[in-house]
């Protein structure tokens, strides 16, 4: 398997190295025109491997691709791998400069000493189980772009495979790559007719192990704050802080259900960004809950908040601009288990241990379940994703990517 290790690391090496950030007020898709750079690149890459039906939607940055299925497995299920080309908004990607810290030795990782960027032991105790194991790190400047560069590094990897390999029992292959995951908008245009595939995994998780098939319902909710200035030498009576009725808002909001203090199934709602000034605020909040009906809860919560501040400052005070993002994904999965059962039977055959959780978040995978295919998410190997002490282990890869030939091995004669 050492070629296989050589194939994904130096797949992702290069990857990375390619800004795709997304943008999160852009109106166009993709949302950043330099996503096409890498979707190209795979392109190319795909062509060079023998890769079939590949198509590439220049308007939108889709790549799509085929591995045809081997001899006799004509007719098991069509299954599909998908992962997204951009990275995070929250830290920047441009000039990403990976190294592999080799045979960790559990000590805190000097990042870059000449701006004393530390990853520390103390901060970041799941480093320890890492322990003389390859990890790779960024110069603490910029994220990695292990989400999701590390999904695709092992899809492509998983494909270069089983186009070599002849003699390797597998039905029909589907790949997928999709821009603006990370800005919510990653199946906004995929083609899911021309993608064709019964099955599907996103490869976008985290640690080795993670197998979700449950995420948030999730909407986003703009607050309005309108105000009046009044100089303040003369301003009671007459002054409206737009201010501090958004302080007001947020307070009203339960205290603990907020992401500081949540795990688990527990919802919350999260101030993601505020700007203004007395005369009017501005404020981004995400709404997330597993449970659907704590979900309706939430959302109604928010909204009777703002008719409480209208009733006490006065009609327009607050607005609220609202919507729904993505659904949990579970109620489209559940008659469909046969797709989490297998991945976790082939951790296992790995010496894995799956960890089933749920996702704190959502993938592409989550849309896409309810546009028709069925799409649990699996783990990539990285860690402490969208920000500058983001890692992903090596071996953590080539379990994943050994993971992807397994699973679809297991699905050369399923039958649903």
């Amino acid at each position: 398997m050492d070629k296989l290790k050589e194939k994904v690391i130096e797949k992702f090496l290069r990857y990375v190295k390619v800004d795709t950030q997304s943008a999160e007020d852009s109106e166009t898709t993709p949302s950043t025109m330099k996503q096409h750079n890498l979707a190209k690149m795979l392109v190319e890459e795909l062509h060079g491997m023998g890769a079939e039906e590949i198509a590439y939607d220049k308007e939108h940055c889709y790549v799509y691709a085929s591995i045809p299925a081997t001899e006799g497995c004509e007719s098991a299920p069509v299954l599909g791998f998908i992962a997204h080309m951009d990275t995070s908004p929250a830290v920047t990607d441009t000039d990403v400069k990976p190294r592999v810290v080799e045979n960790y030795d559990g000590k805190d990782i000097v990042l870059n000493a000449d701006d004393n960027i530390i990853m520390k032991v103390s901060d970041f105790p799941e480093l320890e189980k890492y322990v003389g194991q390859d990890l790779i790190v960024t110069d603490g400047t910029t994220l990695l772009g292990a989400d999701d560069k590390a999904g695709i590094a092992e899809i492509m990897a998983m494909a270069e495979f089983f186009l070599q390999c002849k003699e390797c029992r597998h039905g029909k292959i589907r790949i997928g790559f999709t821009p603006d995951e990370e800005v919510g908008r990653g199946a906004d245009f995929f083609d899911v007719k021309l993608f064709g595939a019964d099955y599907a995994y996103t490869v976008d998780g985290g640690a080795l192990g993670e197998l979700e098939y449950e995420n948030f319902n999730a909407a986003g909710a703009k607050l309005h704050v309108y105000g009046r200035s009044v100089h303040p030498g003369s301003a009671k009576g007459k002054m409206k802080n737009a201010i501090l009725i958004a302080q007001e808002f947020q307070s009203m909001l339960p205290v603990f259900q907020n992401p500081m203090y949540t795990e688990g199934y527990e919802g919350f709602f999260h101030l993601d960004s505020i700007r203004g000034d007395v005369e009017a605020v501005t404020a981004d909040y995400i709404i997330r809950d597993h449970d659907k009906a704590l979900f309706e809860q939430k959302k109604k919560q928010f909204l009777q908040t703002a008719d409480f501040l209208n009733d006490k400052y006065g009609e327009g005070t607050v607005a609220v601009e609202m919507e729904d993002s993505y659904y949990n994904m579970r109620e489209v999965l559940e008659p469909h288990m046969h797709l989490v059962d297998n991945a976790a039977e082939a951790m296992r055959e790995l010496g894995v241990e799956p960890v089933v959780s749920p996702i704190r978040g959502g993938t592409d995978g989550a849309r896409l379940s309810f546009m028709g295919l069925p799409c649990p998410n699996l783990c990539t190997g990285g860690e402490n994703y969208h920000g500058r002490y983001e890692y992903a282990c090596v071996q953590s890869m080539l379990k994943t990517t050994q993971l992807l030939i397994l699973i679809a091995e297991k699905y050369s004669d399923f039958k649903a």
